[in-house]
């Protein structure tokens, strides 16, 4: 994949994502399939005199790896890692295979002691530096959207380059509206789940983090959550892909879970104490994004979508909920997916997908395209 789109997306998660500086040292890694993208972003690190270092991964040694791994070999992994991350400025991470499948041979036991290992390394970088996720289009994750390569080539680039510093501007009222909020209700077909985010910060996502992007996001109180929840999208974790969620709960926990693999799901959130409650509550805006694609980082942004994550909350946002995962699990609200609506304190803040108070219309879809 070589056209001015490449340039431009590197120079996007270069200067927008990182603000990188001269003399910066930027760790950039990817698979094999996302070397077009990972040239681009070398030239444009030197062009702007940092100091570029890459990593090329293997999506097939890695799961092969994963298969056998104990924790003594993990550790030494990890504390590589954190040297690594203690010796770079930014990260840029791309992902390219999106083919789930593959790793469900690998038993769920190895992804939570992985998960457990790398947690040190992992949340040190994301503290303490700056970094960027994205996806990279291959024949799998195409595939997995339901498009050619060539239609999911151009989706990719094209929402990956939309202005995400008009979206910040929108976001900002937003994020305002939900800090100054205390109890949030959620109803949907399947769905009455009510939660206080009384005194979280709100968090704006608009490319900093990851492309594509667009979402805000905060935490709920950890022990404020009761009613029900039905998701309406797959959800694909450790190698698995979920459908049907419904998650029940009890002050805080998940006292209940069924999918189309219910013990499999339930398995995965006795993983540890902390997998059985939520640490986000995420609101979908990115208008370029409008149907389940099977991978979280296009799907937590969907338009007229929600999510929340079980497990671990982000710092930005930390209601105190510790674990060692952190599944996505996403509500779209548009009306050919069941409609649904969305109050702050018994104000409606978004029915069917689009935002009700005046201030907030900025966010649908018609005002960021």
């Amino acid at each position: 994949m070589k056209d001015e789109r490449l340039t431009k997306l590197a120079e996007r998660l270069i200067h927008h994502s990182l603000r990188l500086q001269a003399k910066e040292r930027v760790l950039i890694r990817g698979p094999v399939a996302a070397k077009a993208l990972m040239k681009e972003l070398i030239d444009e690190a030197y062009r702007m005199g940092a100091y570029p270092y890459a990593e090329l991964e293997d999506d097939e040694i890695t799961s092969h790896l994963l298969r056998g791994n104990v924790k003594e070999q993990l550790d030494t992994l990890s504390e590589w890692n954190y040297k690594k991350y203690e010796d770079v400025d930014a990260l840029i991470i791309v992902s390219g295979d999106g083919s789930e499948g593959r790793g469900a041979i690998v038993p769920p036991e190895r992804y939570h002691l992985q998960e457990a290992a790398m947690k040190t390394s992992t949340m040190f970088f994301v503290n303490n530096r700056r970094w960027v996720l994205l996806n990279f289009p291959t024949i799998g994750s195409a595939k997995k959207a339901g498009m050619s390569f060539e239609q999911y080539e151009d989706f990719l680039l094209n929402v990956c380059t939309l202005d995400y510093r008009k979206m910040e501007r929108a976001m900002k009222v937003l994020k305002e509206w939900m800090e100054r909020t205390d109890q949030v209700r959620i109803l949907s077909p399947g769905t009455d789940l009510t939660f206080s985010i009384k005194n979280m910060p709100a968090v704006i996502c608009a490319g900093n983090h990851n492309l594509p992007d667009g979402e805000v996001f905060t935490a709920p109180l950890k022990d404020s959550v009761n009613g029900t929840i039905s998701f309406n999208t797959s959800s694909a974790y450790q190698g698995n892909v979920f459908q049907d969620i419904t998650l029940s709960f009890q002050e805080g926990r998940i006292m209940k879970a069924t999918s189309n693999q219910s013990d499999k799901m339930n398995r995965l959130l006795d993983g540890d104490e902390g997998s059985r409650y939520i640490g986000e509550f995420a609101m979908g805006v990115n208008p370029y994004i409008l149907e389940p694609m099977g991978d979280i980082l296009f799907d937590e942004k969907i338009s007229g979508s929600l999510h929340l994550a079980a497990g671990q909350s982000y710092q930005e946002a930390d209601n105190g909920n510790q674990s060692s995962s952190h599944w996505d699990m996403v509500l779209i609200q548009r009306p050919e997916y069941g409609g649904g609506d969305i109050y702050f304190d018994d104000i409606l803040i978004r029915k069917d997908g689009l935002f009700v108070p005046s201030e907030l219309c900025h966010l649908n879809p018609d005002h960021l395209k």
